[in-house]
């Protein structure tokens, strides 16, 4: 598996005379293709056989051609109001600093995806063995130094979510956070978490050769592939090779969710939550560093920014 992107660079830098933008223009244009033809190696001889073409539920189509489905992926835009209202008001002065996840998208990955065409049910039950997409009325979210899961959603009711949005809301009210969503209707498949494991594995193997390397080539191209694995699989006329908007939405879902989980865990640490954005971005005070090992690994954090709040 890594063999097939470490040839695929090798081949286009022997193309090119050892040009290395050149070569990264042809990777970045072939990456489509190329990071499929890894899935499909990725999948042989795997325990399930996913479908490819599954039929697709009416909340995963796209209303227009430039328009939205129904799916809400919980996407955060947040930052505590209070402590900001705080700061303008001259009674809190901090030091913040503005924390980067590394390949949030790569990370994501590994969550749990439908195998095979999604199936309707009606009621309360959550079965931890199936994934797809839910409607839900989530309870009131109360806290004011951690975001809601759902992130930057302001509309109150129900709404569709996904399988990662759905788990991590079940989490919180374990925590204690909120109450239990209220589940009305699903549209789900047997799941695994290990359909894009294998995939997963090699890209990350050889992204982190590249950081070690400072060899920018690889490290673009393998970015690029799974980047644009995740915003292809869906309805998109780039890859035709798969039409799977249910897992485009649920990893990246599961992007936000792992940005949240970040979150929470420099809560519990004692660091003050400052804001969160995007898919990769979370702002702290404190002394982070004893909380996030530093550096450019899946498993680590790098420090993008500090600046004062209050100042």
């Amino acid at each position: 598996m890594t063999d097939r992107i470490r040839g695929r660079v090798a081949q286009e830098l022997a193309a090119h005379d050892g040009n290395q933008s050149a070569a990264l223009a042809a990777l970045l244009k072939t990456a489509i293709p190329d990071v499929m033809t890894l899935f499909a190696a990725s999948r042989v001889g795997g325990r399930y056989e996913h479908s490819e073409f599954p039929p697709t539920a009416d909340i995963l189509k796209k209303t227009s051609q430039k328009g939205a489905d129904q799916i809400w992926e919980g996407r955060p835009k947040w930052r505590a109001e209070e402590l900001y209202r705080a700061a303008r008001g001259g009674h809190v002065r901090l030091d913040v600093t503005a924390l980067d996840m590394n390949a949030a998208y790569l990370a994501a990955l590994k969550t749990w995806l439908p195998i095979g065409k999604l199936v309707h049910s009606e009621g309360a039950g959550h079965d931890p063995k199936r994934s797809g997409v839910h409607l839900v009325t989530p309870a009131a979210w109360e806290m004011t130094d951690l975001p809601s899961p759902l992130g930057a959603r302001k509309e109150p009711g129900r709404l569709w979510i996904t399988e990662p949005t759905l788990r991590l809301l079940l989490r919180c009210a374990k925590l204690g956070f909120c109450g239990e969503p209220v589940i009305h209707e699903s549209w789900t498949s047997g799941a695994s978490e290990g359909l894009l494991e294998k995939m997963r594995r090699a890209l990350a193997e050889v992204r982190k050769e590249a950081v070690a390397n400072s060899d920018e080539v690889v490290n673009e191209y393998v970015k690029s592939m799974y980047s644009k694995f995740v915003s292809t699989i869906g309805e998109s006329t780039a890859n035709r090779e798969i039409r799977r908007p249910d897992w485009m939405h649920i990893i990246r879902s599961q992007a936000f969710a792992n940005l949240w989980l970040k979150a929470h865990k420099a809560h519990t640490a004692g660091l003050t939550v400052v804001e969160m954005s995007g898919t990769d971005e979370l702002h702290v005070a404190g002394d982070w560093q004893q909380v996030f090992p530093e550096g450019r690994d899946l498993t680590q954090v790098k420090a993008k920014s500090i600046y004062t709040l209050g100042e």
